[in-house]
């Protein structure tokens, strides 16, 4: 509560105060072009690097690492959480289990969106977690053992998730593909460079991923 409270009086100062007290107090590692609009982040360890953003009224508590890469954004409204590796009371059988989020460079998180990442979430270069209200679920019920089961999921390079999709533990969309909207991956694909949709998601088309200019782009951001 106390780091709750701090961060909302640190909002009255400019931001080149905010970060500086950011890093000296939470030893957070901000790069002074780095920066956070009226957002909590309590996460254990937070580094942003170069151009990197997060927007406004985004909540971030209990992971171990929150990473964005050079000029990587999180939008507003975004809810973050995960279950600390801290706490042994479930996942005890998790071996070295990650309780985090990394964002690698030019990749866009956009807003509304909950991200559960108890078992760590990964997203690769230059792609789009677009539109609104999508989750990504790490962790479940395991029926057959009647426990907490949790594995991490994975975004490829140059991927685009469209609205109101549902990504469960352990799944993968690989690099040059698309999640169409209000679809629910819940396994680990692999064949590169197809239109991906369903509930559950299968394969539904190839890609021609020269003739798509969104993946050769050099600016992540799409204006």
């Amino acid at each position: 509560m106390m780091k709750i409270l701090l961060q909302l009086v640190l909002f009255v100062f400019p931001w080149w105060i905010r970060r500086r007290i950011l890093n000296s107090v939470f030893r957070y590692q901000i790069h002074p072009s780095a920066k956070i609009g009226f957002s909590i982040i309590l996460a254990e360890k937070l580094i942003m690097k170069e151009r990197s953003q997060i927007g406004a009224f985004t909540f971030c508590k209990k992971i171990s690492l929150l990473h964005l890469n050079n000029a990587a954004k999180i939008g507003s409204l975004n809810y973050i959480t995960g279950y600390p590796t801290t706490l042994k009371d479930s996942f005890s059988h998790i071996v070295d289990r990650k309780c985090e989020l990394i964002i690698n460079e030019h990749t866009a998180i956009t807003s509304r969106h909950f991200i559960d990442c108890t078992a760590g979430v990964y997203l690769g270069k230059y792609t789009t977690f677009a539109g609104i209200r999508s989750q990504i679920l790490t962790h479940s019920i395991d029926l057959k053992y009647c426990r907490q089961d949790a594995e991490p999921v994975h975004i490829g390079n140059y991927c685009f998730v469209g609205s109101g999709c549902i990504l469960l533990k352990g799944s993968v969309l690989p690099d040059y593909s698309v999640l169409g909207a209000a679809s629910m991956l819940n396994k680990a694909y692999s064949d590169t460079g197809y239109l991906y949709g369903g509930v559950p998601a299968k394969k539904i088309s190839e890609i021609s991923v020269k003739e798509h200019l969104y993946f050769s782009r050099q600016n992540g951001y799409v204006k």
